[in-house]
């Protein structure tokens, strides 16, 4: 059991049956009251989001995870196929579940898929990625780190706010729990 208070995000538990994630908690303590703990949660197997507040001494049955490292391999037909670089064995996953994180995926990346069972429920990208520039305004001739930025568009589809001075097919480091830019990156 785990109590609400200790709940972060990326962590599974068990709430009437169903299988939660959470993707957003923190404490809030309102002026009058008790303190509560705010949370954005998406129930695994419909891929609903919904926000609730919970007490912290509230407890929760913590879903039992297995991971395992695979390398995507494609995606059709609204389903993104992923294969065990051990056993070989091919896992579908629908898109749908994992719209976010497939803003961090190249083919051939590897990431981490998680398992409640035999059930796949998510994966996690690599904490950071690099991914190239396909869009952005032309940068400005004396810009500094110090601009406030401008978007950019990586080759996933992923918006990202990048300094002036970045260019078009440069080659980006991108933080996939933040989904911020963090340097250039190596050639």
């Amino acid at each position: 059991m785990i109590s609400a208070s200790d709940l972060r995000a990326g962590m599974t538990f068990i709430q009437d049956g169903k299988l939660i994630k959470v993707l957003e908690a923190s404490h809030h303590k309102p002026g009058k009251g008790n303190t509560v703990m705010r949370m954005k949660l998406r129930d695994v197997r419909t891929g609903s989001t919904y926000d609730t507040t919970f007490r912290p001494e509230e407890k929760f049955e913590k879903a039992m995870m297995e991971t395992k490292t695979v390398q995507y391999l494609y995606s059709q037909d609204d389903v993104a196929i992923f294969m065990d670089l051990e056993t070989y064995e091919q896992y579908e996953i629908p898109v749908s579940t994992i719209e976010a994180e497939m803003k961090y995926i190249l083919e051939n990346m590897e990431v981490k898929i998680q398992f409640y069972g035999d059930e796949v429920i998510g994966l996690t990208p690599p904490t950071t990625v690099v991914l190239k520039v396909v869009e952005t305004q032309p940068s400005i001739k004396g810009a500094t780190v110090t601009g406030s930025g401008k978007p950019a568009t990586m080759e996933t589809g992923l918006v990202v706010n990048v300094p002036d001075f970045i260019e078009e097919g440069e080659m980006l480091e991108i933080n996939t729990q933040e989904g911020t830019y963090q340097k250039r990156a190596n050639k």
